[in-house]
C-alpha cells in the first residue's frame, strides 16, 4: 500500500537549494533523451554527456530533454546553470513529495504534478512525481524512473499527428500535461473492474476477506485523491494566463484539461461512495446472516425446553413413580415428545417464526 508521505532524503537544517539526490545509485547515469524538432524535421537522440548538445544551437528548433533518474546531481547543476534554473526548483525537483504545483518565474515556468500507476508486483496505486521546465524554445521533464507515460506524445511528434510540431513548446508541455492525467482514466478503469469484481463476490457469499478488500480500496482511492485533486488549482493557475510562455490559443486545450482532471475526481469520488455502500451492505449481510442463525438455533431450543423438562422429570431417580413400572410408559413419553415437537413447529410455523 503506498505510503501518503514520503520519507524526506533531506535532514532538519539543511541550507535551502542543497541539493540531494532522490536515490543514490553508484556508477549509474541518468538517461537523457533530446528530441530538437521543427514544422518540417525531427531529431532524436539519446545524450551521455549534456555538454555535448549545450548551447542549444538553433533559436528557430524546439527541444525537449527528458531526464529519467533523479541521481544525477551534477547532471541537475549543469543544466540549472545554462538555463538559469534557481536551486531552490533544482531542490524541489529532487525532493519528490510535493505536491502539483506552478511556479512562475521570470524566464520560465516550473510545473509539478503526479502520474499514477498501479504497481504489478504489490496491485496497489503508485505515485511518481513528474517535473517540468518550460523555456521560450525547450521543455525539461524529470522523471523518477523510466516509463512510457510520454510515449503517445513521442508518436505524434514523430510523425506530425496534430498541431504539435507547428505549436510552440507550450503545446509540447499542455500535451505532456494531458498524458499523464489521461493515463489516470488507466488506473481508474482498473479499480472500476476490481470494485465491480468485489461487488459481484459480496452479494454472492460475503467473507472476511470483502472487508479487508473494501479498506484496502478506500484507502487507495484517498491516496489517488491526494495526488489528483492539486491538479485543480494548478490547471486553474495556467488557464488564467498570469504566463507570458503560454500563447492564449493553448488556454482551451488547458480547459480541456481541466475538465479531465475534474472528471477523474468525480469518477473518484463516486467509487468512494459505491465502496462505502458495499461495506454497508456487507455489514448487513453478515448481520442478516447471523440473524438468521440465531433465529434458527432459537427455535430448535424453544422446541427442545419442554422436551427437556419432561426428560428430566422422569430423569429423577424418585421410588414411588408409578409410570415407571408401567410396560407402555417409554413408548407412549416417546409418543408425548414426538407430538409435543411436532405442535410447537406448527406453532411457530403459524406465527411465522419460521
Amino acid at each position: 500500500m503506498p505510503l501518503f508521505l514520503k520519507k524526506s532524503t533531506k535532514k532538519p537544517g539543511t541550507s535551502p537549494g542543497t541539493l540531494i539526490p532522490a536515490a543514490r545509485k553508484k556508477d549509474t547515469l541518468a538517461r537523457i533523451q533530446l528530441i530538437e524538432y521543427t514544422a518540417t524535421k525531427i531529431e532524436e537522440k539519446n545524450v551521455e554527456r549534456i555538454e555535448d548538445v549545450l548551447p542549444l544551437s538553433n533559436p528557430q528548433s524546439r527541444y525537449w530533454f527528458n531526464i529519467e533518474g533523479l541521481h544525477d546531481v551534477a547532471l541537475l547543476e549543469k543544466l540549472g546553470r545554462h538555463f538559469n534554473i534557481h536551486p531552490l526548483v533544482l531542490e524541489d525537483i529532487l525532493n519528490t513529495g510535493h505536491r502539483s504545483k506552478i511556479d512562475n518565474l521570470q524566464d520560465y515556468l516550473f510545473v509539478v504534478f503526479k502520474m499514477l500507476s498501479l504497481d504489478e508486483k504489490t496491485d496497489a496505486i503508485a505515485a511518481e512525481q513528474i517535473s517540468l521546465v518550460l523555456g521560450t524554445n525547450f521543455v525539461i521533464t524529470f522523471l523518477e524512473t523510466p516509463g512510457g507515460v510520454f510515449d503517445p506524445v513521442r508518436e505524434r511528434l514523430r510523425h506530425g499527428k496534430g498541431r504539435i510540431r507547428n505549436a510552440g513548446c507550450d503545446y509540447l508541455a499542455y500535451a505532456l500535461i494531458d498524458a499523464a492525467i489521461d493515463h489516470h482514466f488507466v488506473v481508474l478503469e482498473t479499480l472500476g473492474d476490481k470494485i465491480e469484481q468485489l461487488e459481484e463476490n459480496l452479494l454472492a457469499e460475503p467473507s472476511p476477506e470483502q472487508h479487508q478488500k473494501i479498506y484496502r480500496l478506500k484507502r487507495e482511492l484517498i491516496f489517488f485523491r491526494k495526488q489528483v485533486w492539486p491538479m485543480r488549482e494548478l490547471l486553474s493557475q495556467l488557464i488564467r494566463g498570469e504566463s507570458e510562455l503560454i500563447d492564449p490559443s493553448i488556454y482551451v486545450f488547458l480547459k480541456d484539461v481541466y475538465d479531465h482532471t475534474i472528471q477523474v475526481i468525480d469518477t473518484i469520488e463516486s467509487y468512494r461512495d459505491i465502496l462505502s455502500g458495499l461495506l454497508d451492505v456487507h455489514l448487513s449481510t453478515i448481520s442478516n446472516r447471523m440473524n438468521e442463525i440465531m433465529k434458527v438455533l432459537t427455535v430448535i431450543a424453544t422446541i427442545f425446553i419442554p422436551l427437556t423438562f419432561i426428560a428430566g422429570i422422569y430423569g429423577m431417580n424418585f421410588e414411588f413413580m408409578p409410570e415407571l413400572k408401567w410396560r407402555w410408559a417409554y413408548p407412549t413419553l416417546l409418543m408425548i415428545l414426538g407430538a409435543l415437537a411436532a405442535g410447537m413447529v406448527i406453532w411457530i410455523r403459524r406465527k411465522k417464526w419460521l
